[in-house]
C-alpha cells in the first residue's frame, strides 16, 4: 500500500550498515538493528513506542510491528523487499492488472483495471462478472475472504504464468479468455472525460487510480483536455486512490485550484520534536492548464487515503465548494520517509504528518456528503453509476438525491496492484 512518501537521498551517519552489502545469514539482523536506529530518531511517534530488545526479533518485519504506534499507524509504516520497491519506481507490474470486488449480490467482478494491462486488451471492462478462475468460483473464495487461495489461484507474479478466465459481461454470453501476465507500465490516470450538464456547463471528469512516477505526464495530458474544452465543475474519482508520491498530488489540486491559489500554502509537513528543523509549507504550484474549478465533487471510498486526502484537505481552503460522494476516507495524513538497507530492504516509515493551511488534519477521514455504494456493475463514465449518478445531480442541482438511502455494506477488494488497499499481489 502507497502513501504520501518523501525520500531521503543520503544516508546519515547512524546508517553504516545499510551500505551496499552482500546479503549474508546475518543481513536479517543487521538490518533488524539499523531500522531500530532509525525509528529512534525519525519515527513520528518514537516516543510512544515500546521498550523491546532488539534480538528477540528476527528481522526488520518483526521488529516494526513490535514498535509501531498502532494507534495510529496499524499499517502505514512497512518494510518493503528492496527489488520489489525498484521494480515499483520503475511503473512496471507483471500482473493481469485487475481489482475485484464483489457486488451487492455477491457476484465477483471487475472492480477497476489498466487499460495497458493484458486483460484490457482481451477486451475485459469494469463491471464484468467473473465466474471462475481456472475453474475455481472466484465468488466463493472472495465472501470466504480467502486471500491465500486467491493467490494460489492465480498464480505468482512472473512474466509467462497464465490463467483461464470465465468471464460473464453485462449483456453478453459467457466468455473464456486466456491470459498470460507480462510486464507493462501501470497508467495511474484511469480515465477522463467531460460531462455536459444540463444549464450547459461543461465538467471535467477524472478518475486516478495512484500517484505514481507517470502520473504527472497523464494529468498534463487530462488537463489540457478539460482546457480545451473549457471546464468548469469538476468530479474527481478517488475512491481506489491509495496514495503515492507528494508532488504530482500537488500538481493535481493545483490543476483544479488555478492560477489564484498558485503560492498559497497547500499543505504543511510536521516532524517529531527531534526533527523540528525539518517542517515545512508546500504551496500551489503554476500549471500549464489550470482550470478555477468553483465546484467540485470528489467520489470517495475507505479506500481513499494519503495522498488523496491530502488533495482533499488542501482544496477544502481554496474551493468554494467542495462536497464527497461514495464512503467516509481511510484517514491517513502521514507522510513516510524511505530508506535502503542492504540491496534487500526497504524501510517506509511515518515520519511526518500533514496539514493544510488552516492547521488540520484527517486522522478521521472526510465523511461524504452524500453515502453511496460503489456501483461496480458499471463502467466509470456511465451516467447511470451509482456515485457518478449522484456527483452529476449535485453538480446540476445544487443538492444531492432526496431518496432513502440504499442499505451501505463495505466489501473488501483483492487487487493484483500494490498501490491498492488490502492489496493481495499475484
Amino acid at each position: 500500500m502507497k502513501k504520501i512518501i518523501l525520500i531521503f537521498a543520503v544516508c546519515i551517519a547512524i546508517l553504516t550498515s545499510c551500505k551496499k552489502e552482500p546479503v549474508t545469514d546475518e543481513t536479517p539482523s543487521m538490518a533488524r538493528d539499523t531500522l531500530y536506529k532509525i525509528m529512534n530518531q525519525w519515527y513520528y511517534w518514537y516516543d510512544k513506542m515500546p521498550t523491546v530488545t532488539e534480538e528477540n526479533y528476527s528481522d526488520p518485519y518483526e521488529l516494526l510491528e513490535a514498535l509501531r504506534y498502532k494507534k495510529l499507524d496499524s499499517q502505514s509504516s512497512y518494510v518493503m523487499d528492496y527489488d520489489a520497491y525498484m521494480a515499483q519506481m520503475q511503473g512496471t507490474s507483471v500482473v493481469h492488472g485487475i481489482l475485484l470486488r464483489l457486488d451487492e449480490s455477491k457476484k465477483a467482478r471487475i472492480a477497476m483495471i489498466y487499460r495497458n494491462s493484458p486483460l484490457y486488451a482481451s477486451g475485459v471492462r469494469r463491471g464484468w462478472i467473473i465466474k471462475t478462475i481456472n475453474g475455481n468460483d472466484i465468488a466463493d473464495i472472495l465472501i470466504r475472504n480467502d486471500s491465500k487461495k486467491l493467490a494460489e489461484v492465480l498464480g505468482p507474479s512472473t512474466a509467462g504464468v497464465t490463467n483461464v478466465f470465465l468471464f460473464s459481461p453485462p449483456g453478453q454470453a459467457d466468455i473464456s479468455i486466456t491470459s498470460t501476465k507480462s510486464l507493462f507500465t501501470v497508467n495511474t490516470v484511469i480515465l477522463f472525460d467531460t460531462i455536459h450538464l444540463s444549464k450547459g456547463a461543461i465538467a471535467g471528469h477524472l478518475v486516478l487510480s495512484s500517484f505514481g512516477g507517470s502520473t504527472s505526464d497523464e494529468l498534463k495530458t487530462a488537463f489540457a483536455f478539460f482546457k480545451a474544452n473549457n471546464v468548469t465543475d469538476f468530479v474527481l474519482d478517488l475512491r481506489y486512490s491509495t496514495g503515492g508520491w507528494f508532488s504530482p498530488g500537488k500538481e493535481l489540486a493545483s490543476y483544479i485550484a488555478g492560477s489564484s491559489a498558485t503560492g498559497s500554502v497547500y499543505a504543511k509537513l510536521l516532524y517529531n520534536d527531534k526533527n523540528q528543523n525539518l517542517n515545512k509549507t508546500l504551496a500551489f504550484v503554476s500549471t500549464d492548464y489550470p482550470l478555477a474549478v468553483s465546484k467540485l465533487v470528489v467520489i470517495t471510498s475507505r479506500s481513499t487515503l494519503g495522498t488523496a486526502e491530502v488533495v482533499m484537505n488542501g482544496l477544502y481552503t481554496k474551493i468554494n465548494t467542495v462536497v464527497s460522494v461514495g464512503d467516509t476516507t481511510a484517514g491517513d495524513p502521514a507522510s513516510l520517509t524511505g530508506w535502503p538497507c542492504l540491496k534487500k530492504y526497504y524501510f517506509w516509515l511515518v515520519t511526518s504528518k500533514i496539514v493544510n493551511s488552516l492547521d488540520q488534519d484527517f486522522y478521521d477521514g472526510f465523511p461524504p456528503d452524500k453515502r453511496e455504494v460503489d456501483d461496480i456493475t458499471r463502467e466509470f463514465d456511465n451516467r447511470q453509476e451509482k456515485c457518478l449518478k449522484e456527483a452529476i445531480q449535485y453538480l446540476e442541482t445544487g443538492q444531492f438525491s432526496g431518496k432513502a438511502e440504499n442499505p451501505f455494506n463495505r466489501s473488501v477488494q483483492f487487487s493484483e496492484d500494490h498501490y491498492m488497499k488490502n492489496d493481495i499481489i499475484f
